[in-house]
């Protein structure tokens, strides 16, 4: 009779998770004028231009309720993570409706729609995690790496930037830190903060979920390296590494944690033979 491998399972299934979602992230903008395939950057450049400005005032909305739940967190360590889990979920679900689509000049309205799907996955798997209460947020106790990591989501969650004349320039005015429309609205500067909290309660987090956010960030963290090819878009290319680092940070954790679990037992089997 042959021995069921859960580990040979799992190994297969998130390539296999991770290819749906590349393939995800190729489908084509829809818009109400048509654009030629090399156009298609320009169209999504168009309407994140436009896209979350009709909800830019509920910026503060998306701050405070961080810090409330990273209050709450720390006076109910271990029990808020339906909580956690379901705000992520219909945060990024807001995120689906506010940054995929909008009214553009060039190509009228717009739908980006391998973003929106994105969301929408996320989204409801996240309200999933919820439903189940699949993770237990407690903090744990910060290495350096951890402080690194922090002051990047930090700079995600400030989003210190203005667009003076068409060119993005730094903006270091302190009352972002609780008015910057980019945190809560758009997925490059949300998630990096979701992420760190994930790193931080890992491993009693929802390793679906975690993963797929993870992943997804990494994506979109690769995709906007393209900012730094323009001095127009530079400093928003360096307002993105949060993204791409803390993603690929989170991804890697996974099995540097594993590792550590397997050698802690061997380092343990030989001092007790040494004994």
């Amino acid at each position: 009779m042959t021995k069921h491998n859960p580990e040979k399972k799992t190994k297969w299934k998130y390539p296999l998770v991770y290819g749906l979602l590349i393939l995800i992230n190729v489908l084509p903008s829809i818009t109400e004028k048509p654009y030629q395939p090399q156009d298609a950057q320009d169209v999504i450049v168009n309407l994140l231009m436009v896209a979350i400005k009709p909800y830019q005032v509920y910026g503060p909305v998306f701050h405070v309720a961080t810090l409330l739940i990273v209050f709450c967190i720390l006076w109910k360590p271990g029990k808020m993570g339906r909580l956690l889990a379901g705000y992520i979920g219909v945060n990024y679900l807001v995120i689906g409706l506010a940054q995929t689509m909008g009214q553009t000049q060039k190509y009228g309205f717009v739908v980006q729609l391998s973003a929106l799907v994105t969301m929408i996955l996320l989204g409801i798997t996240w309200l999933v995690v919820a439903f189940r209460k699949d993770i237990h947020p407690t903090f744990k106790k910060l290495t350096l790496p951890d402080y690194g990591l922090l002051l990047l989501a930090v700079l995600a969650y400030w989003g210190p930037y203005k667009v003076t004349n068409g060119i993005i320039q730094p903006d270091f005015d302190p009352l972002l830190l609780l008015t910057s429309p980019d945190y809560g609205l758009t997925f490059c500067f949300t998630t990096p903060v979701f992420l760190l909290g994930l790193i931080l309660f890992y491993p009693n987090v929802n390793q679906f979920a975690y993963r797929i956010t993870a992943f997804s960030g990494f994506l979109y963290g690769l995709f906007n390296l393209t900012h730094w090819f323009s001095p127009v878009t530079r400093w928003m290319g360096f307002l993105h590494l949060p993204l791409l680092i803390i993603s690929l940070y989170a991804l890697i954790l996974p099995r540097v944690a594993r590792q550590t679990n397997q050698a802690v037992p061997e380092l343990e089997t030989k001092h007790g033979s040494s004994e």
